[in-house]
């Protein structure tokens, strides 16, 4: 349930459109869905074998610490904690005064206003102990998956579609550009984001040599089942060009379904699926800052666990001070920006690469899973998802090159912070 939280979020709502734009063809707009779920297993298969192996709080920071260098380690926990989980929490905060003002009004102010305290209370949630944080994300996880499957039966069966739009398209599909298809990944594959979410918080999970790799193949497997059944039924409710740069496809969808009330359900849907993304978020994110700060590379005072909840308390305050500050700063709903996806894909391909680094340089380490396909499946995962961000830096090198200067600050940080580390040892 926390993967499924962490996956389905805001991104099955919004993104759709632009992946329409980019394969206007329902065959092919359906067959990227399926591609970015198989590349996100393949990408699973990885972790599942790394998470298994280091059970520890940290993800991604800890595999490439060990299979390189605490500069990678480091690089990539520093990008994934300032940038993609606090910016994460951000926006999803955001998105539930936008969700909200669809049933009353509250401006601009009103809605930063939601947008911390809603921080502020997850937070305290998950400040409180591990099992109060997951009792919040199974139930919301639950009624996501409930409520996306009554909606799509109840679509399919008494909504207002049409079967002819799976056959109607202005674009064959042997005309769309290769190109496209790598672009269009990007915003499926945001969608996908969280699918390892577990791994972060594997030395809290009991049995993590099973519970791990199960964790991540049961939920990827039902988001992307129910992927594909929402596009799907979005492809019966609008022919695909009506999907084509439509921001808001989820409740364009419903209202053609439904009618008006279907616009408030989806609205529903949306605040109660940023809600779950937002608290998995929020348990994940502070796991990160807590394993760099054990190894004296993070913020004085990070490293402590609460003495009676038992939970990196003074990481979950940083994230949700930086979220807040994010919002403070943009004071509006933020786009979903490709160099989130690009930071991503370049974190993720590095892990598959530490799989292979770690096979050769501790073969005789314990590994309760052994991740299938190897060498194959990972090199799979490598190649397509290095022709994706290849896509991504002709199509949008802007965003690109901000990620990378991004996590290129990691640099200095790292120095200053592993000096200091070395200083109190020394003093010690």
């Amino acid at each position: 349930m926390l993967v499924v939280s962490s996956v389905i979020g805001v991104g099955i709502f919004l993104t759709p459109g632009a992946v329409a734009d980019l394969l206007p063809h329902p065959g092919i707009f359906l067959a990227a869905w399926l591609v970015g779920g198989a590349l996100s297993l393949a990408g699973a298969l990885a972790n599942a074998e790394l998470g298994a192996m280091y059970p520890h709080a940290g993800g991604d920071y800890v595999y490439l610490r060990e299979a390189y260098h605490p500069l990678a380690g480091f690089a990539v926990g520093w990008l994934s904690f300032f940038v993609i989980y606090a910016g994460t929490v951000a926006t999803l905060a955001i998105g539930v005064g936008e969700g909200l003002e669809l049933f009353i009004a509250i401006g601009e102010s009103g809605k930063i206003a939601i947008a911390i305290a809603t921080i502020l209370g997850a937070s305290w949630i998950n400040y409180l102990g591990v099992r109060s944080g997951a009792r919040v994300n199974n139930a919301t996880a639950y009624i996501k998956i409930v409520g996306l499957v009554v909606v799509v039966i109840a679509g399919f069966l008494v909504g207002n579609g049409d079967t002819a739009h799976f056959s109607e398209s202005t674009v064959e599909a042997s005309h769309l550009p290769l190109t496209s298809f790598g672009l269009a990944l990007s915003p499926v594959l945001f969608s996908y984001l969280g699918w390892n979410a577990s791994v972060y918080v594997a030395s809290e999970i009991k049995d993590p040599g099973r519970n791990v790799p199960l964790s991540l193949f049961t939920g990827l497997l039902l988001c992307t089942a129910l992927y594909l059944l929402v596009n799907a039924l979005y492809i019966y409710a609008l022919p695909i060009d009506a999907m084509r740069q439509e921001v808001r496809v989820g409740e364009v969808a419903a209202r053609a379904l439904f009618g008006d009330g279907g616009g408030i359900l989806a609205a529903a849907l949306v605040v109660a699926s940023v809600l779950g993304c937002l608290n998995a978020t929020i348990l994940v994110g502070p796991r990160i800052a807590y394993a760099m700060a054990l190894d004296g590379l993070f913020f004085k005072g990070v490293d402590q666990v609460h003495g009676r909840n038992r939970t990196p308390h003074i990481a979950i305050v940083a994230q949700a001070i930086a979220a807040i500050a994010l919002i403070l700063l943009l004071r509006t709903f933020p786009s979903i920006l490709d160099y989130t996806t690009f930071a991503i894909i370049l974190a993720t391909m590095a892990d598959v690469t530490a799989l292979y680094t770690l096979r050769r340089n501790q073969p005789n380490r314990s590994r309760p899973y052994a991740a299938w396909g190897y060498p194959l499946v990972p090199a799979f995962y490598l190649l397509a998802n290095g022709s994706i961000a290849l896509a991504m830096l002709i199509g949008r090198p802007i965003e690109c090159l901000v990620a990378l200067t991004v996590g290129a600050t990691a640099i200095p940080f790292y120095f200053a912070l592993s000096r200091n580390a070395a200083t109190q040892d020394q003093s010690q």
